[in-house]
Protein backbone atom coordinates (compact mmCIF):
# COMPACT_ATOMS: atom_id res chain seq x y z
CA UNK A 1 0.00 0.00 0.00
CA UNK A 2 1.36 3.06 -1.22
CA UNK A 3 0.90 6.42 0.98
CA UNK A 4 -2.02 8.62 0.51
CA UNK A 5 -3.62 12.11 1.82
CA UNK A 6 -7.42 11.77 2.17
CA UNK A 7 -9.44 14.93 2.21
CA UNK A 8 -12.74 14.59 1.27
CA UNK A 9 -14.85 18.39 2.47
CA UNK A 10 -18.05 17.24 0.63
CA UNK A 11 -21.51 17.03 3.47
CA UNK A 12 -23.43 14.33 2.35
CA UNK A 13 -27.24 14.59 3.55
CA UNK A 14 -28.78 11.46 3.01
CA UNK A 15 -32.69 10.51 2.81
CA UNK A 16 -36.10 10.90 2.46
CA UNK A 17 -37.49 15.14 2.05
CA UNK A 18 -33.76 16.23 2.37
CA UNK A 19 -33.95 18.50 -0.51
CA UNK A 20 -36.47 20.69 1.46
CA UNK A 21 -32.77 21.68 3.65
CA UNK A 22 -31.09 23.34 0.41
CA UNK A 23 -31.86 26.96 1.59
CA UNK A 24 -30.95 26.37 4.83
CA UNK A 25 -27.46 24.65 3.58
CA UNK A 26 -26.95 27.16 1.12
CA UNK A 27 -27.36 30.34 3.53
CA UNK A 28 -24.85 28.71 6.15
CA UNK A 29 -22.58 28.50 2.75
CA UNK A 30 -23.15 32.01 2.35
CA UNK A 31 -25.37 31.89 -0.56
CA UNK A 32 -27.14 35.27 -1.67
CA UNK A 33 -27.77 34.72 -5.09
CA UNK A 34 -28.02 31.08 -6.42
CA UNK A 35 -27.58 30.04 -9.92
CA UNK A 36 -30.12 27.40 -10.60
CA UNK A 37 -28.65 24.63 -12.75
CA UNK A 38 -31.28 21.72 -13.99
CA UNK A 39 -31.51 19.32 -17.19
CA UNK A 40 -34.91 18.75 -18.39
CA UNK A 41 -38.66 18.63 -17.32
CA UNK A 42 -38.87 15.91 -15.33
CA UNK A 43 -37.55 17.76 -12.14
CA UNK A 44 -39.73 20.20 -13.30
CA UNK A 45 -43.06 17.79 -13.43
CA UNK A 46 -42.31 16.17 -10.85
CA UNK A 47 -42.15 18.87 -8.44
CA UNK A 48 -38.23 18.62 -7.09
CA UNK A 49 -37.47 22.41 -8.40
CA UNK A 50 -40.38 23.66 -7.02
CA UNK A 51 -39.67 22.55 -3.77
CA UNK A 52 -35.75 23.88 -4.37
CA UNK A 53 -37.32 27.18 -4.87
CA UNK A 54 -39.63 27.45 -2.16
CA UNK A 55 -36.76 26.32 -0.07
CA UNK A 56 -34.22 28.82 -1.14
CA UNK A 57 -36.96 32.02 -0.98
CA UNK A 58 -37.76 30.63 2.49
CA UNK A 59 -33.95 31.37 3.43
CA UNK A 60 -34.11 34.80 1.57
CA UNK A 61 -31.72 33.70 -1.29
CA UNK A 62 -32.22 34.98 -5.04
CA UNK A 63 -32.21 32.54 -7.73
CA UNK A 64 -30.93 32.74 -11.25
CA UNK A 65 -32.35 30.20 -13.59
CA UNK A 66 -30.01 28.37 -15.86
CA UNK A 67 -31.88 24.71 -17.56
CA UNK A 68 -31.84 22.85 -20.87
CA UNK A 69 -28.95 21.12 -19.66
CA UNK A 70 -28.50 17.95 -21.74
CA UNK A 71 -26.79 14.07 -21.29
CA UNK A 72 -23.11 14.03 -22.35
CA UNK A 73 -22.44 17.70 -21.05
CA UNK A 74 -21.33 20.13 -23.71
CA UNK A 75 -19.20 23.40 -23.61
CA UNK A 76 -21.74 25.75 -25.20
CA UNK A 77 -23.61 26.07 -22.37
CA UNK A 78 -20.73 26.00 -20.01
CA UNK A 79 -20.09 29.44 -22.29
CA UNK A 80 -23.00 30.77 -21.53
CA UNK A 81 -23.30 29.85 -17.92
CA UNK A 82 -20.08 31.58 -16.93
CA UNK A 83 -21.15 34.65 -18.82
CA UNK A 84 -24.36 35.00 -17.13
CA UNK A 85 -22.86 34.42 -13.22
CA UNK A 86 -20.41 36.83 -14.42
CA UNK A 87 -23.22 39.16 -15.50
CA UNK A 88 -25.82 38.44 -12.94
CA UNK A 89 -22.45 38.49 -9.60
CA UNK A 90 -23.79 35.16 -8.63
CA UNK A 91 -21.78 33.46 -5.19
CA UNK A 92 -23.18 30.33 -5.32
CA UNK A 93 -23.75 27.42 -8.02
CA UNK A 94 -26.59 24.77 -7.38
CA UNK A 95 -27.09 21.78 -9.73
CA UNK A 96 -30.17 19.79 -9.48
CA UNK A 97 -29.82 16.74 -11.59
CA UNK A 98 -27.32 13.94 -12.48
CA UNK A 99 -23.82 13.90 -13.60
CA UNK A 100 -24.23 15.74 -16.78
CA UNK A 101 -25.75 18.85 -14.94
CA UNK A 102 -23.30 18.77 -11.94
CA UNK A 103 -20.34 18.50 -14.07
CA UNK A 104 -21.96 21.44 -16.05
CA UNK A 105 -22.09 23.38 -12.77
CA UNK A 106 -18.72 22.52 -11.55
CA UNK A 107 -16.97 24.18 -15.41
CA UNK A 108 -19.23 27.00 -14.98
CA UNK A 109 -18.20 27.92 -11.34
CA UNK A 110 -14.40 27.49 -12.03
CA UNK A 111 -14.90 29.58 -15.16
CA UNK A 112 -16.82 32.17 -13.88
CA UNK A 113 -14.29 33.05 -11.44
CA UNK A 114 -11.51 33.14 -14.28
CA UNK A 115 -10.26 35.53 -16.94
CA UNK A 116 -9.00 32.73 -19.62
CA UNK A 117 -10.92 29.86 -21.52
CA UNK A 118 -12.09 27.10 -19.40
CA UNK A 119 -11.34 24.58 -21.29
CA UNK A 120 -7.97 25.44 -20.58
CA UNK A 121 -8.60 23.40 -17.32
CA UNK A 122 -9.84 20.46 -19.50
CA UNK A 123 -6.92 20.45 -21.83
CA UNK A 124 -5.17 20.55 -18.28
CA UNK A 125 -2.89 23.87 -19.37
CA UNK A 126 -3.59 25.23 -16.17
CA UNK A 127 -5.33 24.22 -13.32
CA UNK A 128 -8.48 25.52 -11.47
CA UNK A 129 -7.44 27.31 -8.37
CA UNK A 130 -10.93 28.28 -7.52
CA UNK A 131 -14.55 28.44 -7.94
CA UNK A 132 -17.82 29.67 -6.91
CA UNK A 133 -19.15 27.28 -4.20
CA UNK A 134 -21.55 24.55 -5.26
CA UNK A 135 -24.32 22.77 -3.90
CA UNK A 136 -26.13 19.52 -5.16
CA UNK A 137 -29.40 17.77 -5.22
CA UNK A 138 -28.80 14.24 -6.90
CA UNK A 139 -31.46 12.52 -8.77
CA UNK A 140 -29.49 10.20 -10.93
CA UNK A 141 -27.19 7.91 -8.94
CA UNK A 142 -24.54 7.40 -11.01
CA UNK A 143 -21.30 9.44 -12.06
CA UNK A 144 -20.43 10.29 -8.66
CA UNK A 145 -19.51 13.93 -9.10
CA UNK A 146 -21.71 14.84 -6.11
CA UNK A 147 -19.07 14.12 -4.39
CA UNK A 148 -15.69 13.75 -6.42
CA UNK A 149 -13.37 17.16 -7.48
CA UNK A 150 -13.96 16.23 -11.69
CA UNK A 151 -16.35 17.83 -14.25
CA UNK A 152 -16.09 15.78 -17.73
CA UNK A 153 -17.13 18.51 -20.52
CA UNK A 154 -17.45 17.49 -24.55
CA UNK A 155 -15.60 20.74 -26.48
CA UNK A 156 -18.42 20.57 -29.76
CA UNK A 157 -16.16 22.46 -32.13
CA UNK A 158 -13.30 19.53 -31.85
CA UNK A 159 -15.41 16.38 -29.86
CA UNK A 160 -13.31 16.30 -27.57
CA UNK A 161 -14.49 14.87 -24.36
CA UNK A 162 -12.15 15.53 -21.42
CA UNK A 163 -12.05 15.79 -17.66
CA UNK A 164 -10.65 19.13 -15.46
CA UNK A 165 -9.84 18.22 -12.22
CA UNK A 166 -9.49 20.28 -8.58
CA UNK A 167 -10.20 20.00 -5.65
CA UNK A 168 -12.28 23.55 -5.42
CA UNK A 169 -14.64 21.51 -8.16
CA UNK A 170 -15.49 19.75 -4.75
CA UNK A 171 -19.06 20.26 -3.86
CA UNK A 172 -19.66 22.01 -0.21
CA UNK A 173 -22.39 19.86 0.24
CA UNK A 174 -25.08 17.15 -1.63
CA UNK A 175 -28.17 16.28 -1.12
CA UNK A 176 -29.41 12.38 -1.90
CA UNK A 177 -32.79 11.53 -1.36
CA UNK A 178 -33.30 7.70 -3.06
CA UNK A 179 -36.91 8.89 -3.47
CA UNK A 180 -36.18 10.74 -6.50
CA UNK A 181 -35.08 7.97 -8.42
CA UNK A 182 -38.34 6.02 -8.18
CA UNK A 183 -39.19 7.46 -11.94
CA UNK A 184 -35.31 6.92 -13.53
CA UNK A 185 -36.30 4.77 -16.40
CA UNK A 186 -34.89 1.52 -16.46
CA UNK A 187 -32.25 1.86 -19.07
CA UNK A 188 -30.99 4.84 -17.32
CA UNK A 189 -30.64 3.43 -13.82
CA UNK A 190 -28.65 0.76 -15.75
CA UNK A 191 -26.78 3.58 -16.91
CA UNK A 192 -26.09 4.44 -13.89
CA UNK A 193 -25.33 1.12 -12.34
CA UNK A 194 -22.45 0.18 -15.01
CA UNK A 195 -20.89 3.92 -14.38
CA UNK A 196 -20.30 3.62 -10.54
CA UNK A 197 -19.16 -0.34 -11.30
CA UNK A 198 -16.68 1.05 -13.64
CA UNK A 199 -16.00 4.14 -11.09
CA UNK A 200 -14.84 0.62 -8.98
CA UNK A 201 -13.03 -1.04 -11.43
CA UNK A 202 -10.87 2.42 -12.57
CA UNK A 203 -9.19 1.46 -8.66
CA UNK A 204 -9.60 -2.19 -8.50
CA UNK A 205 -7.41 -2.93 -11.53
CA UNK A 206 -3.94 -2.30 -9.94
CA UNK A 207 -0.53 -3.23 -9.40
CA UNK A 208 0.09 -1.95 -5.69
CA UNK A 209 0.01 -4.95 -3.06
CA UNK A 210 -1.06 -5.14 0.21
CA UNK A 211 -4.22 -3.73 -0.94
CA UNK A 212 -6.25 -6.75 0.71
CA UNK A 213 -8.11 -4.05 2.66
CA UNK A 214 -9.61 -1.58 -0.27
CA UNK A 215 -10.06 -4.93 -2.38
CA UNK A 216 -12.40 -6.09 -0.02
CA UNK A 217 -14.49 -2.87 -0.05
CA UNK A 218 -14.24 -2.82 -3.57
CA UNK A 219 -15.99 -6.28 -4.07
CA UNK A 220 -18.58 -5.42 -1.21
CA UNK A 221 -19.92 -2.46 -3.09
CA UNK A 222 -19.75 -4.31 -6.49
CA UNK A 223 -21.50 -7.17 -4.82
CA UNK A 224 -24.01 -4.66 -3.48
CA UNK A 225 -25.14 -2.53 -6.69
CA UNK A 226 -25.45 -5.64 -8.27
CA UNK A 227 -27.81 -7.25 -5.94
CA UNK A 228 -29.85 -3.59 -5.59
CA UNK A 229 -29.70 -3.20 -9.27
CA UNK A 230 -31.43 -6.43 -9.83
CA UNK A 231 -34.26 -5.44 -7.43
CA UNK A 232 -34.64 -2.24 -8.95
CA UNK A 233 -35.17 -3.54 -11.82
CA UNK A 234 -38.50 -5.53 -10.97
CA UNK A 235 -39.52 -3.51 -8.27
CA UNK A 236 -38.32 0.24 -9.23
CA UNK A 237 -39.62 1.92 -5.72
CA UNK A 238 -38.21 -0.32 -3.27
CA UNK A 239 -36.30 1.90 -1.03
CA UNK A 240 -33.77 0.52 0.07
CA UNK A 241 -32.40 -0.70 -3.03
CA UNK A 242 -32.41 2.45 -4.15
CA UNK A 243 -30.98 3.97 -1.61
CA UNK A 244 -28.27 1.19 -1.87
CA UNK A 245 -27.45 1.96 -5.77
CA UNK A 246 -27.40 5.99 -4.40
CA UNK A 247 -25.23 5.77 -1.88
CA UNK A 248 -22.71 3.60 -3.56
CA UNK A 249 -22.50 5.77 -6.57
CA UNK A 250 -20.97 8.09 -3.78
CA UNK A 251 -18.59 5.63 -2.58
CA UNK A 252 -17.82 4.33 -6.09
CA UNK A 253 -16.13 7.77 -6.85
CA UNK A 254 -15.28 9.89 -3.74
CA UNK A 255 -11.96 8.24 -3.97
CA UNK A 256 -12.44 5.89 -0.88
CA UNK A 257 -11.79 2.86 -2.41
CA UNK A 258 -8.66 4.25 -4.69
CA UNK A 259 -6.29 4.77 -1.35
CA UNK A 260 -3.29 3.22 -0.98
CA UNK A 261 -3.36 2.11 -5.00
CA UNK A 262 -2.11 3.76 -8.17
CA UNK A 263 -5.47 3.67 -10.01
CA UNK A 264 -5.47 3.14 -14.18
CA UNK A 265 -8.82 4.76 -15.85
CA UNK A 266 -7.41 4.00 -19.26
CA UNK A 267 -10.94 2.04 -20.12
CA UNK A 268 -12.81 5.25 -19.24
CA UNK A 269 -10.45 7.02 -21.61
CA UNK A 270 -11.50 4.11 -24.29
CA UNK A 271 -15.07 5.30 -23.38
CA UNK A 272 -15.16 9.05 -23.99
CA UNK A 273 -14.67 9.27 -27.27
CA UNK A 274 -17.21 6.35 -27.84
CA UNK A 275 -19.52 9.04 -26.25
CA UNK A 276 -18.12 11.97 -27.81
CA UNK A 277 -18.91 10.65 -31.52
CA UNK A 278 -22.08 8.64 -30.60
CA UNK A 279 -23.17 10.75 -28.14
CA UNK A 280 -24.26 7.13 -26.08
CA UNK A 281 -24.89 7.37 -22.92
CA UNK A 282 -21.86 7.07 -20.73
CA UNK A 283 -22.30 4.39 -18.93
CA UNK A 284 -23.68 2.27 -21.73
CA UNK A 285 -20.56 3.20 -23.42
CA UNK A 286 -18.75 1.93 -21.03
CA UNK A 287 -20.51 -1.53 -20.59
CA UNK A 288 -19.32 -1.89 -23.91
CA UNK A 289 -15.47 -0.79 -23.25
CA UNK A 290 -15.10 -2.69 -20.36
CA UNK A 291 -15.57 -6.97 -20.91
CA UNK A 292 -12.98 -5.67 -24.21
CA UNK A 293 -10.46 -3.81 -22.05
CA UNK A 294 -10.75 -6.77 -19.61
CA UNK A 295 -10.36 -9.42 -22.14
CA UNK A 296 -7.30 -7.62 -23.82
CA UNK A 297 -5.54 -6.68 -19.94
CA UNK A 298 -6.40 -10.48 -18.74
CA UNK A 299 -2.81 -12.09 -19.50
CA UNK A 300 -1.11 -9.06 -17.49
CA UNK A 301 -2.68 -10.17 -14.36
CA UNK A 302 -4.79 -13.28 -14.58
CA UNK A 303 -4.96 -13.62 -11.07
CA UNK A 304 -6.76 -10.82 -9.78
CA UNK A 305 -9.26 -11.08 -12.83
CA UNK A 306 -9.67 -14.47 -10.88
CA UNK A 307 -10.28 -13.16 -7.39
CA UNK A 308 -12.97 -10.68 -9.03
CA UNK A 309 -14.97 -13.51 -10.25
CA UNK A 310 -14.88 -15.59 -7.60
CA UNK A 311 -15.18 -12.69 -4.82
CA UNK A 312 -17.97 -10.65 -6.62
CA UNK A 313 -19.23 -13.33 -9.22
CA UNK A 314 -19.08 -16.37 -7.55
CA UNK A 315 -16.99 -18.09 -9.93
CA UNK A 316 -15.95 -21.63 -9.49
CA UNK A 317 -15.21 -22.94 -12.47
CA UNK A 318 -11.89 -24.16 -12.14
CA UNK A 319 -9.72 -23.67 -9.11
CA UNK A 320 -6.63 -24.66 -10.74
CA UNK A 321 -6.99 -23.21 -13.92
CA UNK A 322 -7.60 -19.36 -12.91
CA UNK A 323 -7.57 -18.41 -16.66
CA UNK A 324 -10.89 -19.55 -17.02
CA UNK A 325 -12.10 -18.64 -13.66
CA UNK A 326 -11.26 -15.18 -15.49
CA UNK A 327 -13.11 -15.50 -18.51
CA UNK A 328 -15.93 -16.84 -16.14
CA UNK A 329 -16.06 -13.90 -14.23
CA UNK A 330 -15.51 -11.49 -17.35
CA UNK A 331 -18.68 -13.19 -18.83
CA UNK A 332 -20.69 -12.81 -15.54
CA UNK A 333 -20.44 -8.76 -16.29
CA UNK A 334 -20.74 -8.71 -19.23
CA UNK A 335 -23.99 -10.95 -18.69
CA UNK A 336 -25.29 -8.79 -15.80
CA UNK A 337 -25.00 -5.73 -18.02
CA UNK A 338 -26.93 -7.05 -20.58
CA UNK A 339 -29.28 -8.43 -18.33
CA UNK A 340 -30.02 -5.01 -16.83
CA UNK A 341 -30.90 -4.01 -20.84
CA UNK A 342 -27.35 -2.57 -21.83
CA UNK A 343 -25.60 -2.76 -25.03
CA UNK A 344 -22.17 -5.42 -25.29
CA UNK A 345 -20.92 -4.50 -28.43
CA UNK A 346 -19.88 -1.23 -31.07
CA UNK A 347 -22.53 -2.73 -33.58
CA UNK A 348 -25.22 -2.07 -31.02
CA UNK A 349 -24.98 1.46 -32.21
CA UNK A 350 -27.07 2.76 -34.87
CA UNK A 351 -24.61 5.38 -36.05
CA UNK A 352 -21.44 2.86 -35.67
CA UNK A 353 -19.21 2.50 -38.48
CA UNK A 354 -15.72 0.67 -38.51
CA UNK A 355 -13.76 3.44 -39.40
CA UNK A 356 -14.56 5.23 -36.84
CA UNK A 357 -12.10 3.54 -34.99
CA UNK A 358 -9.35 5.25 -35.82
CA UNK A 359 -10.87 8.13 -35.83
CA UNK A 360 -11.22 7.29 -31.64
CA UNK A 361 -7.59 6.35 -31.55
CA UNK A 362 -6.10 9.65 -33.47
CA UNK A 363 -8.38 11.84 -30.72
CA UNK A 364 -6.94 9.75 -28.00
CA UNK A 365 -3.79 10.45 -29.51
CA UNK A 366 -4.54 14.36 -29.71
CA UNK A 367 -4.06 15.08 -25.88
CA UNK A 368 -3.32 11.80 -24.54
CA UNK A 369 0.22 10.91 -23.19
CA UNK A 370 2.06 8.24 -25.19
CA UNK A 371 0.48 5.60 -23.08
CA UNK A 372 -3.14 5.11 -21.81
CA UNK A 373 -3.80 3.68 -18.58
CA UNK A 374 -1.31 2.36 -15.02
CA UNK A 375 -2.16 -1.12 -14.93
CA UNK A 376 -0.83 -2.39 -18.13
CA UNK A 377 -0.29 0.71 -20.33
CA UNK A 378 -2.02 0.76 -23.85
CA UNK A 379 0.43 2.37 -26.41
CA UNK A 380 -1.34 3.50 -29.27
CA UNK A 381 -1.58 0.10 -31.16
CA UNK A 382 -3.27 -1.42 -28.22
CA UNK A 383 -6.24 0.89 -28.49
CA UNK A 384 -7.46 0.33 -31.92
CA UNK A 385 -7.12 -3.34 -31.04
CA UNK A 386 -9.68 -3.05 -28.17
CA UNK A 387 -11.75 -1.03 -30.01
CA UNK A 388 -11.68 -3.91 -32.38
CA UNK A 389 -12.47 -6.31 -29.95
CA UNK A 390 -15.84 -4.23 -29.11
CA UNK A 391 -16.80 -5.20 -32.40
Amino acid sequence: MINFDYYSPTRFIFGKDTETRVGALAKKAGARKVFLVYGGHSAEKSGLLTRVRSSLHEASIAISEFGGILPNPKSGPVYKGIEQCKKEKIDFILAVGGGSVIDTAKSIAAGALDDGDFWDFHERTRMPEKALPIGIVLTIPAAGSEGSGNSVITQEETLLKRAATGECLRPRFSILNPELTYTLPQYQTACGVADMMSHIFERYFTNEKGVDLTDRMCEAVLKSIIDAALVVKDTPNNYEARATLMWAGTVAHVNLLGLGRIEDWGAHALEHELSALYDVAHGAGLAIVYPAWMHYQLNHDPARFAQLATRVFGSLTNKLNIQDTALEGIQALSDFWIQLGLPSKLRELPSFRKEDISVMTKKIKMTRPNELGNFSPLRYEDVEKVYNEMI
